[in-house]
């Protein structure tokens, strides 16, 4: 999620605001401090300009031990 939040070019304080949640959130979320719930989680793909689904195929394909 890190990844696609820079690949846009955003910083976690404007992540943040669009998301409207606080920057510390975000971070706990890209420290896997804190998990996301799945609302959240479709408006941080679309803020980043990815589908929801197409991000969740990626991250389950790095997950070691994934078949996928």
């Amino acid at each position: 999620m890190v990844a696609w939040r820079k690949a846009v070019g955003l910083s976690q304080v404007q992540l943040a605001q669009q998301l409207e949640v606080g920057q510390s959130y975000v971070s706990k979320i890209e420290r896997g401090e804190a998990y996301v719930d799945v609302m959240l989680f479709i408006d941080w793909c679309r803020a980043c300009g990815i589908e929801p689904g197409t991000a969740l195929d990626r991250m389950l394909a790095a997950q070691p031990g994934s078949v996928r």
